[in-house]
């Protein structure tokens, strides 16, 4: 594929997914989704046509041939099931966010979420059959609530506009500056396997009515898929043997210690994805009224905690903590939640530097932290080369490789994320990233803090407050591990949040 339809490619796709969450739904919203939905297999494949793995697949046509019609079934059958049954969507997607298949074919493998894919390319489908056509450019438009308004209606208001507005903004600026990036064919990939599919799934999540119901049967099912994790992950740490991930095996060999990944790639991300499920079931513990779900709740976050334990991840520690902060500022006070906090953070740098026994020096706190800080240097030094519009999308690896190729930098992928987006995207990218984290902490935390004699929390702010616990443990999670467009969690949670505090207050009961 030439460089030219590639780059329109990469721009239309990009372009057709921001503009498809911000129009209502109606005959263009569906077609814009559509465009984005065939495009991005397509430039991934024109993209890779003379890879060794199309290579190997184009040589065997039948298997390829097998492939495609089994996708192509299961997403019609889904979009059957999703037009049927809609509250299984949101299921569908939030239960599909851990699993990668392992695809291998000329001698290389990739970690794929083929499964996710499937299940948003039939909620796409789904639109498009059971309204998106209907009458030639006919809209449908959510009825507003009648009423009084209140502050949460206020606030839905605003999220509906400038939540997508600021993550569609992100999307079409990172496609564009993929044109100019040091590796153009790695930010095509970041656009077509990350950004496009995961920005559907935020149209997707953001039409969905977030009643008691679906509250309860998502606490349900994230719940038990981390705990049936946990047990996958205590058999590799009884055992002493992992499934997957040759790298993460040898480590341990020369660990004191033995690090468990269950079916995920990297026990980073599976302890981000504990800490998640945790920080969310423990805002259900502290608002829980009945001994029943109490207990319940509180046993898993026994499981999960050791299931934490074995991941052996700093960084998921660090985010668990995050999140937990949040939610006792959430439930309690801000004020004593910070002081302790602030108490915390200064006690640990002074057991570090008074027991560690060593001085703190630059060297000795990179290898501590596994060489990121000149990762983190690096990418800053990138930063003032091109500090307004950087290297280009998806540019750190090589240009971190170029940057440093006199000192044979063994690791060159960035684990910090806003240190990623200066190098890659400059001041420009920046401003867009940091715009669109701020108006999601606001969409998500307006009206959490009111106090009053009337004012007692229901069901949709509980479920608030564990999107907003949550999303601040991810964040922090990407300060250490990056990954945060990468990861579809980071939209499913900015379309709750968003859909969340559209609601009023008062539509949904108090929690049970």
């Amino acid at each position: 594929m030439s460089d030219f339809l590639s780059g329109a490619g990469v721009l239309i796709a990009a372009g057709a997914a921001a503009a498809s969450i911000l129009l209502p739904a109606g005959r263009a919203r569906s077609a814009l989704m559509l465009v984005a939905l065939v495009l991005f297999p397509v430039l991934i494949l024109g993209d890779q046509w003379h890879s060794h793995r199309i290579v190997e697949l184009r040589h065997h046509g039948a298997k390829a041939g097998v492939g495609i019609l089994v996708g192509v079934v299961l997403v019609v059958a889904l979009a059957w099931i999703f037009r049927r049954w809609p509250v299984l969507l949101p299921l569908a997607i939030i239960g599909m966010l851990p699993f990668r298949i392992p695809l291998e074919s000329g001698g290389e493998s990739a970690n794929l979420l083929v499964p996710l894919y499937v299940v948003i390319a039939g909620g796409v489908l789904s639109q498009v059959i059971s309204g998106g056509w209907r009458g030639l450019g006919a809209r449908e438009r959510t009825p507003r609530p009648q009423g009084p308004e209140t502050s949460a209606g206020t606030t839905g208001r605003s999220a509906a506009v400038w939540l997508p507005r600021s993550l569609a903004a992100f999307v079409v600026l990172y496609a564009l500056q993929a044109l100019y990036s040091e590796d153009f064919s790695k930010g095509l990939q970041e656009v077509c396997f990350f950004l496009v599919p995961f920005t559907l799934a935020f149209g997707l999540l953001g039409e969905v009515e977030w009643d008691r119901r679906l509250l309860v049967w998502t606490l349900v099912l994230i719940a038990g898929e981390a705990v049936a994790f946990v047990l996958v992950g205590s058999v590799e740490y009884v055992s002493r043997s992992l499934f997957w991930n040759e790298a993460v095996i040898r480590s341990n060999e020369f660990h004191t210690y033995f690090r468990v990944n269950s079916v995920f790639w990297d026990p980073n991300i599976y302890g981000r994805y504990l800490a998640l499920v945790l920080v969310v079931v423990t805002a259900a513990v502290l608002w829980v009224k009945e001994r029943r779900p109490f207990w319940l709740l509180a046993g898993t976050i026994l499981v999960l905690w050791l299931g934490l334990a074995q991941t052996f991840s700093q960084s998921s520690f660090m985010a668990l903590l995050a999140g937990l902060a949040m939610l006792a500022a959430i439930r309690w006070s801000w004020r004593w939640t910070l002081a302790v906090a602030v108490v915390g953070i200064v006690g640990g740098a002074l057991v570090v530097l008074l027991v560690g026994g060593k001085s703190i020096t630059p060297s000795r706190l990179n290898v501590d932290i596994s060489g990121r800080g000149h990762l983190i240097s690096g990418g800053a030094e990138l930063f003032s080369e091109r500090p307004l519009w950087g290297y280009g999308s998806g540019s750190f690896q090589q240009a971190y490789g170029e940057h440093r190729k006199k000192e044979k930098a063994p690791v060159t992928i960035s684990h910090t994320e806003p240190v990623t987006v200066a190098a890659e995207q400059g001041l420009i990218g920046l401003v867009v990233y940091v715009g669109l984290i701020v108006v999601a902490l606001w969409t998500m935390g307006a009206g959490l803090w009111a106090r009053g004699p009337d004012r007692r929390p229901t069901l949709v702010d509980v479920a608030r407050a564990a999107v907003l616990a949550a999303f601040v443990a991810l964040l922090v999670h990407t300060m250490a591990y990056a990954g945060f467009f990468q990861d579809p969690i980071t939209y499913v949670l900015l379309a709750i949040g968003a859909s969340l505090a559209a609601l009023r207050s008062r539509a949904v009961p108090g929690p049970a």
